[in-house]
């Protein structure tokens, strides 16, 4: 009977996941338009509904009725499965993601993780490294010279950050002695955050994050100057939905694993919630709201930073990849191991 209850627990959290996401990405859009208004001294959306609070389904809506154009020298099934296999890696690796403690309901134990896995870690990476393959797939399959280098662009671009990526995060795993995200954010605590104790891996993971969802100022897949739209050029309809959707859906899977990692994940800023004496219930609430609370805040950073700084040149963004980030993500992984070396021995 327990299995039945677990698999049923399961699913609802599957089920709320997925309508949060959905609706969190849906949003995300309305809110870049706000926030790239407020930044260019503009209005913004602000016919439908309250301040257009109802534009992301009139976006979706004309999205929906759109001609699905697919060119004559595409390679038909490849440009069709592409799109999908970016929404589907995007909506995947949250399953690992811990948005709060766990929660006693009815007598059961309830984790609020979807899938709590002792190598939710490498489980991230995995999914986000078989990424890449969506956007070169459709680039190469769109039969189009400006996508093709789009996802040539995306894949080269995708392996130089992910080796930053990857040793940045090495240094968190070495303090938590862990690949459980649960345990890595219970390692972290109410204020001894791997941000403050590792500002370089935080800052080079952070930079990563930005290439690895091809956001500003490393949106070179997609550049429109040079490639009218890079990987997506050659599709429309609700297959370019698809690509706008992950987008996003990547962009709050960053978030949510930069608070994770480096920002004490569900842990209230420099408050033990066990001390205080709340009701479990209302502390677990708590805890939720502090972790959605540190997602929006990466988040605005996110956008802000997109009408900010310009796109860097292609060699530039090589450069940095490989002689500055690989570098310096090198150093952190060398400064977490003198730190434990010397507080652990």
């Amino acid at each position: 009977m327990d299995i039945w209850i677990t698999i049923g627990f399961t699913l609802i959290k599957m089920l709320v996941i997925i309508v949060i996401m959905f609706l969190s990405v849906a949003y995300l859009v309305y809110f870049e338009r706000k926030i790239s208004a407020w930044v260019q001294d503009r209005l913004g959306p602000n016919r439908v509904g309250w301040k257009g609070a109802l534009q992301p389904f009139a976006d979706v809506f004309k999205l929906v009725l759109k001609e699905d154009i697919v060119p004559d020298a595409a390679n038909k099934p490849i440009h069709t499965i592409a799109p999908v296999i970016a929404l589907f890696i995007a909506f995947s690796t949250y399953a690992v993601i811990p948005f709060g403690p766990s929660l006693e309901i009815f007598g059961y134990t309830v984790s609020l993780v979807v899938a709590d896995v002792n190598i939710g870690i490498l489980y991230v990476l995995a999914l986000t490294s078989i990424g890449v393959y969506a956007i070169t797939l459709a680039g190469w399959s769109s039969g189009s010279k400006y996508s093709l280098l789009g996802g040539i662009r995306s894949s080269a671009q995708m392996i130089s950050y992910e080796v930053s990526m990857g040793f940045s995060v090495a240094g968190v795993l070495l303090l938590s002695e862990s690949l459980r995200p649960i345990a890595i954010v219970e390692t972290q605590g109410a204020w001894l955050w791997n941000a403050w104790i590792q500002p370089i891996g935080f800052i080079t993971f952070l930079v990563s994050a930005f290439a690895e969802t091809n956001r500003l100022p490393f949106d070179l897949p997609e550049a429109e100057p040079e490639l009218v739209g890079g990987f997506h050029t050659e599709y429309s309809s609700l297959k370019f939905a698809a690509f706008f959707l992950a987008e996003y859906a990547n962009m709050l899977i960053a978030s949510a694993l930069i608070v994770t990692l480096y920002f004490g994940g569900y842990n209230i800023p420099f408050i033990d919630i066990n001390s205080i004496g709340l009701a479990p219930w209302l502390a677990v609430a708590a805890q939720v709201a502090a972790f959605v609370g540190k997602v929006v805040f990466m988040l605005f950073f996110f956008l802000w930073v997109r009408w900010t700084i310009p796109r860097f040149r292609y060699d530039q963004l090589m450069n940095l990849g490989w002689k500055v980030m690989f570098p310096l993500s090198l150093l952190n992984l060398l400064w977490v191991a003198a730190l434990i070396m010397i507080f652990k021995m």
